[in-house]
């Protein structure tokens, strides 16, 4: 389903804030554990809801933090900075690399709604059949399918973090009603977790996303912040193009200026006016070949 819009505009001091005691219990039994990621989830729902939640560019910046784990998970050393630059900045016949690689299969699988198509774009390599079968694994409320799935692609395919948690995250937002998916176990979940099976790791992803939905809420809030400011500063603008390129950061991490619909040097400029702005930030500190994002 569509997330209900609130008629009115929401401030960032209006998004409902995750109740305290899902934050500070400290439950151990798995029924404990489970209802916290309930409510957990419940309040990340209603905080999606709320009409100036720039979902498209919360779902890319939970993408780059699941690729950045998943890249963690496989031993690699490239971080968030890295993974930008693997993405952004390639060149035509270019090659990604694996943590590039893991990086695009997340950033295209939260840009479509859910479908098998779409997970096809995302996981090139699985057979459709082989998606749709794991897709159907699960069983039961949306953490215990999740998990399921979790299970079975890793029971089959020990190596294949990134298409279970990208699986596992599929059927938590089908069961949850979402038409997107929004990356969280990946986030929440530490590597020796996904060697353990049934109750444990139901436990663990319970836990997971008690922790990812707290954060996700978080992120939501700090984004409507920021979107908010940004909207706000665009009648400054003057450049032809700006009003395009502002709505772009809005539905995506970072951006290179040549990525932008304007003259290369223009949208140079347009990026500093914008840091200038405080709407804006440049992400890598350096001179040249730089990536701005809201």
């Amino acid at each position: 389903m569509t997330f209900a819009r609130p008629d009115h505009t929401s401030h960032p001091d209006m998004l409902p804030r995750m109740p305290v005691w899902v934050i500070s219990a400290r439950a151990e039994t798995l029924e404990d554990v489970a209802f916290l990621s309930g409510a957990a989830l419940n309040h990340l729902h209603l905080v999606l809801g709320h009409a100036d939640v720039p979902q498209a560019l919360l779902r890319d910046r939970l993408a780059l933090r699941a690729a950045e784990a998943c890249v963690a998970f496989s031993g690699r050393p490239e971080r968030a900075a890295e993974l930008r630059d693997a993405v952004h900045l390639l060149r035509p016949g270019d090659l990604p690399g694996p943590a590039g690689e893991t990086y695009l299969a997340w950033r295209r699988v939260v840009e479509r709604p859910v479908s098998i198509k779409a997970l096809g774009r995302a996981l090139p390599t699985i057979e459709p059949g082989q998606i749709a079968a794991w897709l159907d694994a699960g069983q039961g409320a949306p953490v215990t399918r999740a998990a399921m799935v979790l299970e079975a692609v890793l029971t089959e395919a020990p190596r294949s973090d990134v298409p279970a948690l990208i699986l596992a995250d599929i059927v938590l937002a089908q069961a949850l009603g979402w038409d997107h998916l929004m990356p969280l176990l990946a986030t929440g979940l530490k590597r020796a977790v996904l060697r353990k099976r049934g109750d444990d790791l139901r436990l663990a992803c319970h836990r997971a996303l008690v922790s990812s939905a707290v954060e996700a809420v978080r992120l939501s809030t700090d984004l409507v912040r920021r979107a908010t400011h940004l909207k706000a500063v665009a009648p400054k603008l003057r450049a032809k193009g700006a009003g395009d390129a502002v709505e772009m950061f809005l539905t995506r991490d970072a951006f290179a200026p040549s990525a932008l619909p304007l003259p290369d040097r223009a949208a140079r400029r347009l990026c500093d006016r914008l840091v200038d702005l405080g709407a804006v930030r440049e992400l890598t500190g350096r001179d040249t070949f730089r990536l701005y994002g809201v």
